[in-house]
């Protein structure tokens, strides 16, 4: 039998019109081994519907697999919320919606991390939809439909018209808190004791491995440490929308200060003052422990390493580096989130 790389067993969701809009898997599995595996190995590669004889080997093997909504679900044999299973062998290129949101919520279960799943052809399988009060609803059904709840005395609310759903609509990962739940896209991982404030954002394949205090951007393909902190409106740069091909990741016990941002990887304990963006191509004067200039560099040139501190000489405006002898540390009471 062929191994299976990723399965989950969900309810998929339809406009009636044969497109899927979005599917919802509460309990995924990656590299499933024993009799689970063999379960599922039974089951065709790619997605299929189930039979009553296969729902009753995978919940004798792994009840967990289909919760029991999604049997009720089944049962009332609803042609718009159908219960699908997907069964992927390989990490290969996506090739349908289904397998897309797979793949996102595998990264916000917490069963791998950003940067290790081939996501490409993401873009090209998750429809554009308009993410309202009532679900899903595809662009170009939006004027109807808000006609027709008007026309009922119902008040249908838009919250984003976007290819990617928030979060906790999808998967709520333990240990967390979060201000604004519209400024966390289904793909995001958030690692136990987390905490993302109003302004914070993290993306899709973008990780806050915890315990982190959040106030800014995690771009795609980001990931930062256990310890560090995002400063209000701190960002870090992807690589979706200028071409670059540096993964930029932050060690643990980081600072970057309010308004502060990074276009290299960080090592551990480092800091960037407040409204100082580090970018690959940045001036910057190395400094030893008496202030003392040793050399010129590219801040590319110091990309991972660790325990640096880079602030801006407030006399000549130079980007200056120097050895951070004082990682931060987080409050252990505020990122408790028993």
């Amino acid at each position: 039998m062929t191994a299976t790389f990723a399965f989950a067993v969900g309810i998929r969701n339809t406009n009636g019109a044969g497109l899927v809009l979005d599917c919802l898997y509460p309990a995924p599995v990656m590299n499933p081994e024993g009799p689970v595996a063999d379960a599922i190995a039974e089951l065709p590669e790619g997605i299929s519907t189930l039979s009553d004889t296969a729902i009753a080997a995978l919940q004798s093997a792994a009840p967990s697999l289909i919760p029991q909504v999604l049997l009720k679900s089944h049962r009332e044999n609803s042609s718009v919320h159908e219960l699908v299973a997907i069964r992927l062998t390989g990490d290969n290129d996506i090739s349908s919606t289904e397998e897309a949101y797979l793949k996102l919520h595998l990264l916000s279960h917490r069963l791998t991390l950003p940067n290790t799943l081939n996501l490409n052809g993401i873009f090209a399988h998750l429809p554009n939809l308009a993410w309202t009060s009532a679900g899903p609803i595809e662009v170009g059904e939006l004027p109807e439909a808000l006609l027709n709840a008007r026309a009922q005395g119902l008040n249908l609310e838009v919250f984003s018209v976007d290819k990617f759903p928030k979060m906790v609509n999808y998967v709520v990962p333990t240990g967390v808190r979060i201000a604004d739940a519209s400024r966390i896209r289904l793909g995001a991982y958030l690692g136990e004791g987390t905490t993302v404030m109003h302004e914070g954002f993290v993306n899709f394949n973008a990780a806050a491995l915890g315990p982190n205090m959040v106030e800014g951007r995690i771009s795609q393909g980001v990931t930062i440490g256990a310890g560090t902190d995002l400063g209000g409106s701190s960002s870090t740069q992807g690589t979706l929308s200028g071409g670059g091909e540096i993964v930029i990741s932050i060690g643990e016990q980081c600072l970057v200060g309010a308004n502060a941002g990074t276009g290299i990887p960080l090592g551990d304990r480092c800091t960037i003052e407040a409204g100082l963006y580090i970018t690959a191509g940045t001036p910057v004067t190395v400094k030893d422990e008496h202030g003392d200039v040793v050399r010129q560099v590219k801040a590319r040139e110091l990309a991972g390493h660790s325990d640096l501190l880079f602030i801006r000489d407030a006399q000549t405006g130079q980007v200056v580096c120097r050895t951070n002898r004082k990682a931060i540390e987080l409050n252990d009471t505020l990122h408790s989130h028993n």
